[in-house]
């Protein structure tokens, strides 16, 4: 149990009583567990050597030996992270019978207020953000034509505002103050460490009602990480960044209608400059492109993805030439009939529905590229885009969509406009989504449940084809041209393509007018197919117009997570095969909630997932994953 200990400006105190229990090779972790909170704790069974500058004493009548651990002066009140670091670096080992974290009141009065100031003043700016999503996706649904000119102003101004409040500086202050007793000292990550962190969910289960201390250590690190790259941004680029993306995104959509690159090429360049200038104000030590990818997926570096890219490359284009010489062949042509609008969006809706997501918390809509938006965990946007000459995209957008949907609406509503309340990295929310898109959507499972369903749906079109036509042809493999509608196999390879374009247009080795020339050697080079039009090429996406430089690798790391995290439910749920042929969605639901969406930004992605799986990011999984699927389907012996 916690007890509060005796806190002094010449020392701090830790009493920690003896027993037997359950080993716990992570002390660093443990008490870090309930230091953000400035929790004073007990812990049970400790041997008596201890860390080197630490005094055990002896405390009178107490069973089995109870020490008492005081710091010399230097260690003074807020110095828990350096005692963890001192404890693990002489690598003890703890022994405890029991570990309970309770909400207990926080030492030194003044944090209190402090910590509960800083929150209200980053809820004031998140929630100023919300409002300025609510007014983005407006944009990219309902909004008239002409009302573009008087938005872009809108969004600039809210951008304005928001920055406003993120940059306050009281916010410094406070961070400061609070830092200054969690021990955090601005270094913007909690006293645990990835590498340690994963023995303590293996041997000690802390409730949710339990986690106010972790709770408390995750905000302020994100909020001060927020805060470092905001103040560093002049409001003034902020402005100009806001508009320039709301006319380039109209600006791409026409070019992207009648194939005029010659139009979109000013703004792009435009974005391109004022995204150089950002990285340049929040600085790297590498390359320019890795604070604009620290802004998606926090701490990976362009060095860390085209090393992962790299070792995934070989292999993909290997497996994709296996499979284009297979025996066996599917035909993608039965997914190329006429399909009719009204019965894709009942139909898209319902496959929302049965894999968990409430339409009393969310809605789908239509814009001309499918995404996810929304406010909270009570408000959350869908949106897709229908062909009805052509199955997949809607269906397996709004899956996918629903997957993002999914994991917004898990979040812990509690802690609304605050980083608990928010994704863990972009590579993570795509893990979600790419999950449930291809892992069960694809499945073969999926649609021993739901073919009939779709038969019902689209009689004229799917009412001759059987079951192993259509699993054949929803996972065919075969090069394409379009990234969104890609296979599981070849996607990477779009990624790759646009991390290295993107890459060298930060870096000015890329000229904007060179883009499509650059993009149609890309894809003959990583793909083997060739866009005939700017169209079904460079402008096929919309992230470029958004200024959204750094966000397209997640989509392939999230491949890479969902395959590790997918493998981990499978363990955890040994039936989950036969949870998806039955429709039963709820199990791996529950554990997407309990592993990942509830835990908001408590730890960082490299963290989640060793703490989720075990291991580090890995290609393993995910190369095993698409072999494992994909061999039976082209008839391929191993």
């Amino acid at each position: 149990m916690i007890r509060h200990s005796t806190w002094t400006e010449s020392d701090s105190v830790w009493i920690v009583r003896a027993g037997t229990g359950a080993l716990v090779t992570n002390v660093s972790d443990l008490v870090g567990s309930v230091a953000p909170s400035g929790l004073s704790y007990v812990f049970s069974s400790i041997p008596l050597a201890c860390a080197s500058g630490y005094i055990p004493m002896p405390l009178p009548g107490a069973k089995g030996g109870t020490f008492r651990y005081s710091c010399p002066g230097q260690w003074a009140v807020g110095s828990v992270a350096q005692f963890a670091e001192r404890f693990w670096s002489a690598r003890r080992t703890l022994r405890i019978d029991r570990f309970d974290i309770s909400a207990g009141r926080r030492l030194l009065g003044g944090m209190n207020t402090d910590y509960d100031t800083l929150i209200s003043l980053v809820k004031e700016a998140n929630t100023l953000s919300s409002v300025e999503s609510l007014l983005d996706w407006d944009s990219e649904t309902y909004m008239p034509e002409r009302g573009l000119v008087a938005r872009a102003e809108q969004l600039s101004l809210m951008a304005a505002l928001s920055h406003q409040k993120r940059t306050d500086p009281r916010i410094g202050e406070l961070l400061g103050k609070v830092e200054a007793v969690i021990g955090h000292g601005g270094q913007g990550r909690p006293p645990h460490s990835t590498e340690q962190s994963h023995h303590l969910t293996s041997n000690v289960q802390i409730r949710p009602a339990q986690l106010s201390g972790l709770t408390c250590a995750a905000n302020v690190r994100e909020i001060r990480r927020g805060y470092d790259r905001a103040v560093k941004i002049p409001e003034d680029l902020i402005r100009k960044i806001a508009k320039a993306s709301t006319l380039a995104k109209d600006a791409w959509g026409k070019a992207r209608a009648d194939n005029d690159y010659a139009a979109f090429a000013p703004h792009l360049s435009m974005l391109l400059d004022l995204k150089r200038k950002v990285a340049d104000c929040i600085g790297y030590k590498g390359e320019p492109y890795d604070a604009l990818l620290d802004e998606f997926e926090p701490g990976m570096t362009a060095a860390e993805v085209g090393r992962v890219f790299d070792s995934l490359r070989g292999p993909l284009s290997e497996f994709v030439k296996r499979l284009a010489n297979a025996p066996r062949q599917p035909d993608a042509s039965i997914l190329h009939r006429h399909f009719p609008r009204a019965a894709q969006e009942k139909f898209g809706k319902r496959m929302a529905e049965v894999i968990g997501f409430d339409f009393k918390a969310g809605r789908l809509d239509v814009s001309k590229h499918p995404f996810c938006s929304g406010t909270s965990p009570g408000d959350v946007r869908l949106t897709t885009r229908y062909y009805e000459d052509f199955f997949s995209p809607s269906v397996f957008g709004v899956l996918h969509e629903a997957g993002h949907g999914l994991y917004e609406q898990g979040l812990p509503a509690e802690h609304l406009f605050t980083p608990m309340c928010q994704a863990t990295s972009l590579g993570i929310h795509e893990s979600q989504s790419r999950m449930w898109e291809n892992f069960v959507g694809r499945s073969r499972a999926f649609w021993e449940r739901f073919f009939g369903e779709a038969q019902g749906a689209f009689p004229a079109a799917l009412g001759d084809v059987s079951l192993d036509a259509f699993v054949g042809a929803i996972n065919t493999v075969q090069p394409s041209l379009i990234r969104v509608e890609a296979d599981e196999v070849t996607y990477n390879l779009h990624i790759i393509l646009r991390f290295e374009l993107e890459r060298q247009l930060i870096s000015g080795t890329l000229t904007v007018k060179d883009v499509p020339a650059a993009w149609n050697a890309k894809m003959t080079e990583l793909l083997g197919v060739t866009p005939a039009t700017d169209r079904e090429g460079c402008l096929q996406d919309i992230h470029w117009s958004m200024g959204a430089f750094g966000y397209f690798p997640t989509y392939a790391l999230g491949n890479l997570y969902a395959a590790q995290f997918f493998a981990a439910a499978g363990k955890a749920i040994p039936d989950l095969q036969g949870c998806i042929r039955r429709g039963e969605f709820l199990p791996l639901l529950t554990w997407l909630r309990e592993n990942i969406h509830r835990h908001g930004q408590m730890h960082r992605a490299p963290d989640l997932v060793l703490r989720v799986t075990g291991a580090p990011l890995s290609i393993e999984p995910f190369l095993a994953y698409v072999k494992g699927k994909f061999g039976p389907i082209y008839g391929l012996v191993n």
